[in-house]
């Protein structure tokens, strides 16, 4: 019955479907029972993976900004975080000027520098929340060529839970590997590249694809070797995840497949969806002052955009926002808020409008020294309505920042 305790290791349904599936990413054959763990959303996925994999004295490397998660769950253990900035890369690079959206990049020198002997793990996340980056093949191919220089002990965690949400592909033909991506337009599984099954755990999740975050089923895929640990530790964390959604996404997933209200499939009504939301979402920020990516230049994945603060759009924030004691903040990384946080701060309380500060995606040395000062994320999961609200409410700023410059002339 779905409504009693099933495998702990995860639903023989719902493993046989997530190894059929695996199986077409990565070009090989996925036993269900031995090289897929289901697991309480990939949360506790990561938390798993962490646990099994680090001890006190290991490092695992973050690509700055990550989600800020990932920080406290290295923490947890033993582990210590090490940061590898990512680089933005603005549109004028070469003026001065003006204030543009651009393209975050890894530079593989930095993450030479970073990788060691007590590598124990690198967390690749593509696409990439907060800023919505689809990794390069090349750039995961130096991650590869890292983690095979730092010894056999180094592993990587791959977060792909937004690997069906690559709104804007890349546009060249690099992200194909074997015609292994074929079933992801624009997604790189990171197991499929030479070498790396034996030393990765895919981590995703139902969630974000299917729009159901409250389901919480999430999934490892990786050797026997780095999952049999994960299914030994499962029973003590928790038995199992629910029956019922288990039994349920299993029966879902072969139906997402087929046709879909109008698309060839459930997959694609989901990128057209979200990239209508993007685009809907990325005028009104446009428009109320904000640089944020070119679509048409920049892959972008996830549904989040990584906006920047013009220096215009700060003219719209109260100086007083910015000075003690209206900046006292515990909350925010020095115990003030720096702009990113007296803006989203600012927008909730006097125009209704949530937005997350950039800070809490970087480590506190660098946000101290205002990497994240001037970005701030804003999600397009939402209806189409409340976007239209959202649209309207920014657009105040502009209105201010213009009503200024009125009074300054």
């Amino acid at each position: 019955s779905p409504h009693q305790y099933t495998r702990t290791a995860g639903h023989p349904n719902l493993v046989k479907q997530l190894a059929r599936r695996y199986s077409k990413h990565l070009g090989r054959t996925i036993d269900a029972f031995n090289e897929v763990s289901v697991t309480v959303g990939a949360s506790q996925a990561l938390y798993l993976c962490l646990q099994t994999l680090v001890k006190p004295g290991d490092e695992v490397i973050l690509f700055e900004p990550f989600f800020d998660l990932y920080v406290n769950q290295i923490k947890l253990a033993g582990g210590t975080p090490v940061f590898v900035p990512l680089t933005f890369v603005p549109y004028n690079s070469n003026d001065d000027e003006s204030v543009t959206g651009g393209t975050w990049i890894l530079e593989p020198e930095k993450l030479q520098k970073a990788v060691s002997s007590k590598t124990r793990a690198i967390i690749l996340n593509s696409p990439h929340n907060p800023t919505g980056k689809v990794f390069e093949l090349s750039e995961m191919k130096w991650i590869a060529d890292c983690v095979q220089k730092a010894g056999p002990q180094c592993v990587v965690i791959s977060d792909e839970v937004y690997k069906y949400i690559v709104h804007s592909p890349p546009v060249n033909n690099e992200s194909d590997v074997d015609g292994l991506t074929s079933s992801c337009p624009g997604h790189v599984h990171f197991a499929s590249l030479p070498g790396m099954w034996d030393r990765t755990i895919t981590v995703s999740s139902a969630g974000k694809t299917f729009s159901a975050t409250g389901w919480q089923v999430g999934w490892c895929i990786g050797p026997s070797k780095l999952i049999s640990p994960i299914h030994q530790l499962l029973p003590y964390v928790q038995f199992c995840a629910s029956t019922v959604i288990q039994e349920a996404l299993a029966r879902t997933l072969p139906r997402a497949d087929e046709p879909y209200e109008g698309y060839e499939s459930y997959y694609d009504y989901l990128n057209s969806k979200y990239r209508r939301k993007r685009d809907l979402l990325g005028k009104a920020l446009t428009e109320a002052g904000f640089a944020i990516p070119d679509y048409d230049a920049t892959p972008g994945g996830g549904f989040f955009i990584f906006a920047r603060i013009t220096p215009e759009l700060k003219k719209a924030l109260p100086k007083e926002r910015l000075t003690e004691p209206n900046n006292v903040n515990p909350a925010a990384p020095g115990g003030k808020a720096r702009l990113d946080w007296a803006l989203c701060q600012w927008m909730a309380e006097e125009r209704g409008v949530l937005c997350i500060p950039s800070s809490p995606f970087f480590s506190t040395e660098r946000a101290l020294e205002g990497a994240s000062d001037e970005f701030i994320r804003v999600a397009f999961c939402k209806t189409d309505e409340t976007i239209e609200r959202a649209a309207e409410a920014l657009m105040t700023l502009r209105r201010d920042v213009e009503a200024e410059d009125e009074e300054e002339d």
